[in-house]
Protein backbone atom coordinates (compact mmCIF):
# COMPACT_ATOMS: atom_id res chain seq x y z
CA UNK A 1 0.00 0.00 0.00
CA UNK A 2 2.78 2.47 0.91
CA UNK A 3 4.46 1.95 -2.45
CA UNK A 4 1.25 3.10 -4.20
CA UNK A 5 0.95 6.10 -1.91
CA UNK A 6 4.51 7.14 -2.61
CA UNK A 7 4.06 6.61 -6.35
CA UNK A 8 0.95 8.78 -6.37
CA UNK A 9 2.91 11.47 -4.55
CA UNK A 10 5.70 11.27 -7.13
CA UNK A 11 3.14 11.56 -9.92
CA UNK A 12 1.52 14.57 -8.25
CA UNK A 13 4.85 16.29 -7.67
CA UNK A 14 5.79 15.62 -11.28
CA UNK A 15 2.54 17.20 -12.50
CA UNK A 16 3.15 20.18 -10.28
CA UNK A 17 6.60 20.53 -11.84
CA UNK A 18 5.03 20.28 -15.33
CA UNK A 19 2.51 23.00 -14.62
CA UNK A 20 5.08 25.27 -12.98
CA UNK A 21 7.56 24.70 -15.81
CA UNK A 22 4.88 25.54 -18.39
CA UNK A 23 4.08 28.79 -16.54
CA UNK A 24 7.75 29.75 -16.43
CA UNK A 25 8.22 28.88 -20.12
CA UNK A 26 5.36 31.26 -21.01
CA UNK A 27 6.36 34.15 -18.77
CA UNK A 28 6.82 36.34 -21.87
CA UNK A 29 3.90 34.96 -23.92
CA UNK A 30 1.41 37.73 -24.78
CA UNK A 31 -2.01 37.14 -23.25
CA UNK A 32 -0.95 33.90 -21.52
CA UNK A 33 -2.85 32.90 -18.40
CA UNK A 34 -1.01 30.87 -15.77
CA UNK A 35 -2.32 27.58 -14.44
CA UNK A 36 -2.09 25.77 -11.14
CA UNK A 37 -2.27 22.08 -10.29
CA UNK A 38 -5.01 21.18 -7.84
CA UNK A 39 -4.86 17.86 -5.98
CA UNK A 40 -7.30 15.70 -4.03
CA UNK A 41 -6.71 12.87 -1.57
CA UNK A 42 -7.72 9.30 -2.37
CA UNK A 43 -9.51 6.87 -0.08
CA UNK A 44 -10.26 3.23 -0.86
CA UNK A 45 -12.80 1.21 1.04
CA UNK A 46 -16.37 0.01 1.09
CA UNK A 47 -19.13 2.41 2.00
CA UNK A 48 -20.28 0.87 5.25
CA UNK A 49 -20.93 2.03 8.80
CA UNK A 50 -17.99 2.49 11.14
CA UNK A 51 -15.23 2.41 8.55
CA UNK A 52 -14.25 6.09 8.66
CA UNK A 53 -12.47 6.20 12.03
CA UNK A 54 -9.65 3.86 11.07
CA UNK A 55 -9.48 4.40 7.29
CA UNK A 56 -6.04 5.19 5.86
CA UNK A 57 -5.70 7.32 2.74
CA UNK A 58 -4.55 5.76 -0.53
CA UNK A 59 -2.48 8.72 -1.77
CA UNK A 60 -3.16 11.72 -3.94
CA UNK A 61 -4.57 12.38 -7.37
CA UNK A 62 -4.58 15.31 -9.78
CA UNK A 63 -8.04 16.85 -9.43
CA UNK A 64 -7.71 19.67 -11.96
CA UNK A 65 -5.38 22.10 -13.65
CA UNK A 66 -7.09 25.45 -13.19
CA UNK A 67 -6.36 28.51 -15.30
CA UNK A 68 -5.89 31.83 -13.55
CA UNK A 69 -7.63 34.59 -15.54
CA UNK A 70 -6.30 37.47 -13.48
CA UNK A 71 -5.29 40.67 -15.30
CA UNK A 72 -1.83 40.84 -16.85
CA UNK A 73 0.12 44.07 -17.22
CA UNK A 74 -0.85 46.11 -20.30
CA UNK A 75 2.32 47.52 -21.82
CA UNK A 76 2.71 50.11 -24.58
CA UNK A 77 4.04 48.93 -27.95
CA UNK A 78 3.40 51.85 -30.31
CA UNK A 79 1.62 49.66 -32.88
CA UNK A 80 -1.96 50.85 -33.38
CA UNK A 81 -3.26 47.35 -34.18
CA UNK A 82 -1.82 45.95 -30.95
CA UNK A 83 -4.69 45.78 -28.47
CA UNK A 84 -4.83 44.83 -24.82
CA UNK A 85 -7.96 44.19 -22.76
CA UNK A 86 -8.31 45.93 -19.42
CA UNK A 87 -10.84 43.83 -17.52
CA UNK A 88 -12.88 40.85 -18.59
CA UNK A 89 -13.40 39.57 -22.08
CA UNK A 90 -11.77 37.84 -25.03
CA UNK A 91 -11.11 38.87 -28.61
CA UNK A 92 -13.19 36.84 -31.07
CA UNK A 93 -11.32 35.21 -33.97
CA UNK A 94 -12.58 33.37 -37.02
CA UNK A 95 -10.72 30.14 -37.78
CA UNK A 96 -12.18 29.17 -41.16
CA UNK A 97 -15.65 29.97 -39.86
CA UNK A 98 -15.18 28.52 -36.37
CA UNK A 99 -14.90 30.93 -33.48
CA UNK A 100 -11.96 30.85 -31.11
CA UNK A 101 -11.10 33.29 -28.35
CA UNK A 102 -7.90 34.95 -27.18
CA UNK A 103 -6.45 37.62 -24.91
CA UNK A 104 -3.43 38.05 -27.17
CA UNK A 105 -4.11 41.21 -29.19
CA UNK A 106 -1.10 41.30 -31.52
CA UNK A 107 -2.87 42.00 -34.80
CA UNK A 108 -1.80 43.18 -38.23
CA UNK A 109 -3.34 43.89 -41.63
CA UNK A 110 -3.11 41.24 -44.35
CA UNK A 111 -2.85 41.89 -48.09
CA UNK A 112 -6.61 42.49 -48.28
CA UNK A 113 -6.52 44.84 -45.26
CA UNK A 114 -8.34 42.40 -42.96
CA UNK A 115 -7.21 42.61 -39.33
CA UNK A 116 -5.60 39.24 -38.61
CA UNK A 117 -3.30 37.39 -36.21
CA UNK A 118 0.20 36.40 -37.30
CA UNK A 119 -1.15 33.06 -38.58
CA UNK A 120 -4.07 34.59 -40.49
CA UNK A 121 -7.07 34.24 -38.15
CA UNK A 122 -9.41 37.20 -38.70
CA UNK A 123 -10.50 39.48 -35.87
CA UNK A 124 -14.27 39.72 -35.50
CA UNK A 125 -16.31 42.84 -34.85
CA UNK A 126 -19.02 45.11 -36.20
CA UNK A 127 -18.81 46.82 -39.59
CA UNK A 128 -19.60 50.49 -40.26
CA UNK A 129 -21.63 51.95 -43.11
CA UNK A 130 -20.47 54.71 -45.47
CA UNK A 131 -21.45 57.39 -42.94
CA UNK A 132 -19.45 55.80 -40.13
CA UNK A 133 -22.43 54.36 -38.24
CA UNK A 134 -21.59 51.05 -36.54
CA UNK A 135 -23.84 48.21 -37.69
CA UNK A 136 -24.26 46.21 -34.48
CA UNK A 137 -25.78 42.78 -34.21
CA UNK A 138 -23.92 40.71 -36.82
CA UNK A 139 -20.23 39.85 -36.40
CA UNK A 140 -18.02 40.15 -39.44
CA UNK A 141 -14.34 40.11 -40.38
CA UNK A 142 -12.93 43.53 -39.51
CA UNK A 143 -11.34 45.23 -42.50
CA UNK A 144 -9.51 48.55 -42.81
CA UNK A 145 -11.09 50.51 -45.66
CA UNK A 146 -8.19 52.30 -47.39
CA UNK A 147 -10.28 53.80 -50.20
CA UNK A 148 -10.39 57.57 -50.58
CA UNK A 149 -13.13 59.46 -48.75
CA UNK A 150 -15.33 60.95 -51.46
CA UNK A 151 -15.83 64.73 -51.33
CA UNK A 152 -18.93 66.36 -49.93
CA UNK A 153 -20.40 69.57 -51.29
CA UNK A 154 -21.02 72.20 -48.62
CA UNK A 155 -24.65 72.24 -47.53
CA UNK A 156 -24.55 74.26 -44.30
CA UNK A 157 -22.48 77.17 -43.02
CA UNK A 158 -22.97 78.38 -39.46
CA UNK A 159 -21.59 81.86 -38.83
CA UNK A 160 -21.12 82.98 -35.24
CA UNK A 161 -20.73 86.68 -36.02
CA UNK A 162 -21.25 89.79 -33.95
CA UNK A 163 -22.10 92.94 -35.92
CA UNK A 164 -21.27 96.01 -33.84
CA UNK A 165 -24.52 97.79 -32.99
CA UNK A 166 -22.67 101.10 -32.58
CA UNK A 167 -20.93 100.93 -35.97
CA UNK A 168 -21.32 103.93 -38.30
CA UNK A 169 -24.09 103.58 -40.87
CA UNK A 170 -23.10 103.47 -44.51
CA UNK A 171 -26.44 104.46 -46.12
CA UNK A 172 -27.29 103.15 -49.53
CA UNK A 173 -28.87 106.48 -50.47
CA UNK A 174 -28.82 110.03 -49.16
CA UNK A 175 -30.97 113.14 -49.59
CA UNK A 176 -29.17 115.65 -51.78
CA UNK A 177 -31.06 118.50 -50.08
CA UNK A 178 -33.77 118.78 -52.66
CA UNK A 179 -35.76 115.79 -51.50
CA UNK A 180 -34.32 113.50 -54.14
CA UNK A 181 -32.51 110.34 -53.07
CA UNK A 182 -29.18 109.78 -54.76
CA UNK A 183 -26.73 106.86 -54.43
CA UNK A 184 -23.98 107.19 -51.87
CA UNK A 185 -20.99 104.87 -51.84
CA UNK A 186 -22.43 101.93 -53.79
CA UNK A 187 -21.04 98.59 -52.65
CA UNK A 188 -17.68 97.70 -54.15
CA UNK A 189 -15.83 94.63 -52.82
CA UNK A 190 -12.52 96.31 -53.71
CA UNK A 191 -13.36 99.46 -51.72
CA UNK A 192 -13.30 98.90 -47.96
CA UNK A 193 -15.11 102.17 -47.34
CA UNK A 194 -18.28 100.72 -48.86
CA UNK A 195 -18.72 98.01 -46.24
CA UNK A 196 -18.00 97.51 -42.55
CA UNK A 197 -16.45 94.05 -42.49
CA UNK A 198 -16.02 90.98 -44.68
CA UNK A 199 -15.73 87.32 -43.69
CA UNK A 200 -14.35 84.66 -46.08
CA UNK A 201 -15.36 81.01 -45.76
CA UNK A 202 -13.98 77.97 -47.57
CA UNK A 203 -16.70 75.96 -49.31
CA UNK A 204 -16.55 72.84 -51.50
CA UNK A 205 -18.35 71.71 -54.64
CA UNK A 206 -19.43 68.16 -55.55
CA UNK A 207 -15.95 67.30 -56.89
CA UNK A 208 -14.17 68.49 -53.78
CA UNK A 209 -12.86 71.69 -55.36
CA UNK A 210 -12.27 74.44 -52.83
CA UNK A 211 -13.88 77.85 -53.30
CA UNK A 212 -14.02 81.01 -51.22
CA UNK A 213 -17.39 82.39 -50.27
CA UNK A 214 -17.17 85.91 -48.92
CA UNK A 215 -19.86 87.82 -47.06
CA UNK A 216 -19.57 91.60 -46.90
CA UNK A 217 -21.56 93.28 -44.11
CA UNK A 218 -22.62 96.91 -44.30
CA UNK A 219 -24.63 98.76 -41.67
CA UNK A 220 -27.44 100.53 -43.46
CA UNK A 221 -29.70 101.70 -40.64
CA UNK A 222 -30.56 101.38 -36.99
CA UNK A 223 -30.33 97.68 -36.10
CA UNK A 224 -30.14 96.85 -39.81
CA UNK A 225 -27.32 95.36 -41.86
CA UNK A 226 -27.05 94.45 -45.53
CA UNK A 227 -25.09 91.35 -46.55
CA UNK A 228 -23.47 90.93 -49.98
CA UNK A 229 -22.35 87.44 -51.03
CA UNK A 230 -19.81 86.43 -53.69
CA UNK A 231 -18.10 83.12 -54.41
CA UNK A 232 -14.56 83.42 -55.77
CA UNK A 233 -15.42 87.06 -56.36
CA UNK A 234 -18.23 86.11 -58.78
CA UNK A 235 -22.00 85.95 -58.70
CA UNK A 236 -22.78 82.44 -57.37
CA UNK A 237 -25.40 81.85 -60.10
CA UNK A 238 -23.58 83.51 -63.02
CA UNK A 239 -19.75 83.26 -63.06
CA UNK A 240 -19.61 85.90 -65.79
CA UNK A 241 -21.08 88.48 -63.40
CA UNK A 242 -19.60 90.12 -60.30
CA UNK A 243 -22.97 91.31 -58.99
CA UNK A 244 -23.38 89.94 -55.44
CA UNK A 245 -26.39 88.30 -53.86
CA UNK A 246 -28.01 90.73 -51.45
CA UNK A 247 -29.75 90.07 -48.15
CA UNK A 248 -30.87 92.20 -45.20
CA UNK A 249 -30.69 91.33 -41.49
CA UNK A 250 -32.66 93.25 -38.87
CA UNK A 251 -31.92 92.89 -35.16
CA UNK A 252 -34.12 93.22 -32.09
CA UNK A 253 -33.31 95.56 -29.24
CA UNK A 254 -31.63 92.68 -27.39
CA UNK A 255 -29.20 92.10 -30.25
CA UNK A 256 -30.77 88.92 -31.63
CA UNK A 257 -31.91 88.45 -35.22
CA UNK A 258 -35.52 89.56 -35.62
CA UNK A 259 -36.04 89.27 -39.38
CA UNK A 260 -34.21 88.64 -42.63
CA UNK A 261 -34.96 89.29 -46.28
CA UNK A 262 -33.24 88.20 -49.50
CA UNK A 263 -33.30 89.78 -52.95
CA UNK A 264 -34.51 86.89 -55.08
CA UNK A 265 -34.83 88.79 -58.35
CA UNK A 266 -32.85 88.62 -61.56
CA UNK A 267 -31.49 85.11 -61.06
CA UNK A 268 -31.20 82.46 -63.82
CA UNK A 269 -33.90 79.80 -64.11
CA UNK A 270 -33.61 77.20 -61.35
CA UNK A 271 -31.57 79.50 -59.11
CA UNK A 272 -32.92 81.14 -55.97
CA UNK A 273 -31.83 83.07 -52.90
CA UNK A 274 -34.38 82.74 -50.10
CA UNK A 275 -34.83 83.03 -46.34
CA UNK A 276 -36.36 80.48 -43.96
CA UNK A 277 -36.03 80.42 -40.17
CA UNK A 278 -33.17 82.94 -40.04
CA UNK A 279 -31.28 81.01 -42.70
CA UNK A 280 -30.32 82.18 -46.17
CA UNK A 281 -30.55 79.39 -48.76
CA UNK A 282 -28.65 79.64 -52.03
CA UNK A 283 -29.92 77.09 -54.56
CA UNK A 284 -28.37 76.69 -57.99
CA UNK A 285 -24.75 77.60 -57.24
CA UNK A 286 -22.56 77.20 -60.33
CA UNK A 287 -18.99 76.41 -59.18
CA UNK A 288 -16.65 78.25 -61.53
CA UNK A 289 -13.02 78.38 -62.57
CA UNK A 290 -10.97 81.03 -64.38
CA UNK A 291 -9.24 80.01 -67.59
CA UNK A 292 -5.89 81.24 -68.88
CA UNK A 293 -7.61 84.06 -70.72
CA UNK A 294 -9.20 85.36 -67.53
CA UNK A 295 -12.70 84.16 -68.40
CA UNK A 296 -14.87 82.55 -65.76
CA UNK A 297 -17.08 79.55 -66.51
CA UNK A 298 -18.50 76.45 -64.85
CA UNK A 299 -15.87 73.91 -63.75
CA UNK A 300 -18.23 71.00 -64.39
CA UNK A 301 -19.07 70.39 -60.74
CA UNK A 302 -22.22 71.31 -58.86
CA UNK A 303 -23.26 72.58 -55.48
CA UNK A 304 -25.33 70.66 -52.99
CA UNK A 305 -28.58 69.53 -54.59
CA UNK A 306 -30.61 70.91 -51.70
CA UNK A 307 -28.81 74.25 -51.78
CA UNK A 308 -26.20 75.85 -49.58
CA UNK A 309 -27.63 77.17 -46.31
CA UNK A 310 -26.13 80.05 -44.36
CA UNK A 311 -27.48 79.96 -40.81
CA UNK A 312 -27.57 83.28 -38.96
CA UNK A 313 -28.99 81.86 -35.72
CA UNK A 314 -25.65 82.47 -33.97
CA UNK A 315 -25.34 86.01 -35.35
CA UNK A 316 -25.78 88.90 -32.91
CA UNK A 317 -25.58 92.70 -32.85
CA UNK A 318 -24.05 93.81 -29.55
CA UNK A 319 -22.06 96.91 -28.70
CA UNK A 320 -18.68 95.29 -29.27
CA UNK A 321 -16.39 94.96 -32.24
CA UNK A 322 -17.60 93.30 -35.43
CA UNK A 323 -15.93 89.91 -35.47
CA UNK A 324 -16.48 86.25 -36.23
CA UNK A 325 -16.64 84.29 -32.98
CA UNK A 326 -17.08 80.85 -34.55
CA UNK A 327 -17.47 79.21 -37.90
CA UNK A 328 -18.32 75.78 -39.25
CA UNK A 329 -19.17 74.31 -42.62
CA UNK A 330 -19.86 70.68 -43.48
CA UNK A 331 -18.19 70.29 -46.88
CA UNK A 332 -14.79 68.76 -47.58
CA UNK A 333 -12.44 67.73 -50.37
CA UNK A 334 -11.41 64.20 -51.31
CA UNK A 335 -9.56 62.54 -48.43
CA UNK A 336 -6.77 59.95 -48.45
CA UNK A 337 -6.40 57.67 -45.42
CA UNK A 338 -3.60 59.07 -43.27
CA UNK A 339 -3.88 57.32 -39.91
CA UNK A 340 -5.88 54.85 -37.83
CA UNK A 341 -6.84 54.95 -34.17
CA UNK A 342 -8.84 52.70 -31.84
CA UNK A 343 -10.64 54.01 -28.77
CA UNK A 344 -11.42 52.27 -25.48
CA UNK A 345 -14.75 50.97 -26.80
CA UNK A 346 -12.98 49.26 -29.70
CA UNK A 347 -14.18 51.70 -32.38
CA UNK A 348 -11.66 51.97 -35.22
CA UNK A 349 -11.39 55.54 -36.55
CA UNK A 350 -9.84 56.37 -39.91
CA UNK A 351 -8.40 59.88 -40.27
CA UNK A 352 -8.09 61.38 -43.74
CA UNK A 353 -5.92 64.04 -45.35
CA UNK A 354 -8.92 66.39 -45.59
CA UNK A 355 -9.12 66.61 -41.77
CA UNK A 356 -12.16 64.34 -41.69
CA UNK A 357 -12.49 61.12 -39.72
CA UNK A 358 -15.08 58.37 -39.49
CA UNK A 359 -15.57 55.00 -37.85
CA UNK A 360 -14.77 52.01 -40.05
CA UNK A 361 -15.57 49.22 -37.59
CA UNK A 362 -15.68 48.17 -33.95
CA UNK A 363 -13.91 45.34 -32.14
CA UNK A 364 -16.20 42.89 -30.33
CA UNK A 365 -15.42 41.11 -27.05
CA UNK A 366 -16.80 37.86 -25.67
CA UNK A 367 -17.41 36.82 -22.07
CA UNK A 368 -18.26 33.45 -20.51
CA UNK A 369 -20.17 32.49 -17.39
CA UNK A 370 -17.43 29.97 -16.49
CA UNK A 371 -14.03 30.89 -17.86
CA UNK A 372 -12.54 27.82 -16.17
CA UNK A 373 -14.64 25.70 -18.51
CA UNK A 374 -12.88 27.01 -21.64
CA UNK A 375 -10.70 24.51 -23.48
CA UNK A 376 -7.15 25.53 -24.30
CA UNK A 377 -6.18 24.80 -27.90
CA UNK A 378 -2.72 26.36 -28.04
CA UNK A 379 -1.60 29.62 -29.57
CA UNK A 380 -2.95 31.41 -26.46
CA UNK A 381 -6.47 30.58 -27.60
CA UNK A 382 -9.54 28.91 -26.19
CA UNK A 383 -12.74 27.37 -27.48
CA UNK A 384 -16.07 27.18 -25.74
CA UNK A 385 -17.33 23.98 -24.14
CA UNK A 386 -20.50 22.85 -22.45
CA UNK A 387 -18.91 23.76 -19.10
CA UNK A 388 -17.97 27.31 -20.16
CA UNK A 389 -21.42 28.15 -21.47
CA UNK A 390 -22.13 30.08 -24.65
CA UNK A 391 -20.31 33.40 -25.18
CA UNK A 392 -21.94 36.74 -24.56
CA UNK A 393 -20.63 38.99 -27.34
CA UNK A 394 -20.93 42.77 -27.29
CA UNK A 395 -18.95 45.97 -27.65
CA UNK A 396 -16.21 46.72 -25.09
CA UNK A 397 -17.20 48.50 -21.85
CA UNK A 398 -20.67 46.98 -22.02
CA UNK A 399 -21.84 45.15 -18.90
CA UNK A 400 -18.92 43.27 -17.38
CA UNK A 401 -16.74 43.53 -20.50
CA UNK A 402 -13.51 45.46 -20.13
CA UNK A 403 -12.05 48.22 -22.29
CA UNK A 404 -9.63 48.01 -25.20
CA UNK A 405 -6.25 49.74 -25.12
CA UNK A 406 -4.71 50.34 -28.53
CA UNK A 407 -0.93 50.56 -29.00
CA UNK A 408 -0.53 48.06 -26.15
CA UNK A 409 -0.45 44.34 -25.38
CA UNK A 410 -1.43 42.40 -22.29
CA UNK A 411 1.56 40.54 -20.87
CA UNK A 412 1.47 37.09 -19.28
CA UNK A 413 0.05 37.09 -15.76
CA UNK A 414 2.72 34.64 -14.56
CA UNK A 415 4.34 35.71 -11.27
CA UNK A 416 7.89 34.48 -11.83
CA UNK A 417 8.91 34.79 -8.17
CA UNK A 418 5.96 32.70 -7.07
CA UNK A 419 6.63 30.09 -9.75
CA UNK A 420 10.25 29.71 -8.63
CA UNK A 421 9.03 29.11 -5.08
CA UNK A 422 6.60 26.52 -6.46
CA UNK A 423 9.55 24.80 -8.14
CA UNK A 424 11.29 24.46 -4.79
CA UNK A 425 8.12 23.12 -3.17
CA UNK A 426 7.56 20.61 -5.99
CA UNK A 427 11.15 19.44 -5.75
CA UNK A 428 10.83 18.97 -2.00
CA UNK A 429 7.57 17.10 -2.46
CA UNK A 430 9.18 14.86 -5.05
CA UNK A 431 12.13 14.10 -2.74
CA UNK A 432 9.85 13.42 0.23
CA UNK A 433 7.68 11.00 -1.73
CA UNK A 434 10.76 9.28 -3.09
CA UNK A 435 11.91 8.91 0.51
CA UNK A 436 8.59 7.20 1.34
CA UNK A 437 9.26 4.61 -1.36
CA UNK A 438 12.87 4.21 -0.23
CA UNK A 439 11.79 3.68 3.36
CA UNK A 440 9.16 1.15 2.31
CA UNK A 441 11.82 -0.67 0.30
CA UNK A 442 14.13 -0.83 3.34
CA UNK A 443 11.32 -2.20 5.51
CA UNK A 444 10.50 -4.76 2.83
CA UNK A 445 14.12 -5.92 2.71
CA UNK A 446 14.16 -6.26 6.51
CA UNK A 447 11.06 -8.45 6.41
CA UNK A 448 12.56 -10.61 3.66
CA UNK A 449 15.75 -11.08 5.68
CA UNK A 450 13.70 -12.24 8.69
CA UNK A 451 12.26 -15.17 6.79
Amino acid sequence: MSFNIGLSGLYAANKQLDVTGNNIANVNTTGFKSSRAEFADVYAGANRLGVGKNQVGNGVRLAAISQQFSQGDVNNTGNVLDMGIQGQGFFVLSDNGSRVYTRAGAFQADKNNFVVTSDGLRLQGYAADATGKIQKGVLTDLQIDTSALQPKATSLIDQGINLNSSATDIPLEIDDGTGAMVPNLPFDPTDETTYTKSFPTKVYDSQGNEHTMEQFYRKTGTNEWTMYTLVDGRNPFDPASTTPLTGTISFSSDGSVSSMTADNTGHPAGASFTVTNNTFTMTGWVPAVEDSAGNWASNGAAGNADGMKLSMNSTTSYNTETARMSQSQDGYATGILSSLSIDSTGVMFASFSNQQSRAIGQVALASFANEQGLQQIGGTRWTETFSSGIPGIDEPKTGTLGSVESNALEASNVNLTQELVELIKAQSNYQANAKTISTESTIMQTIIQMT
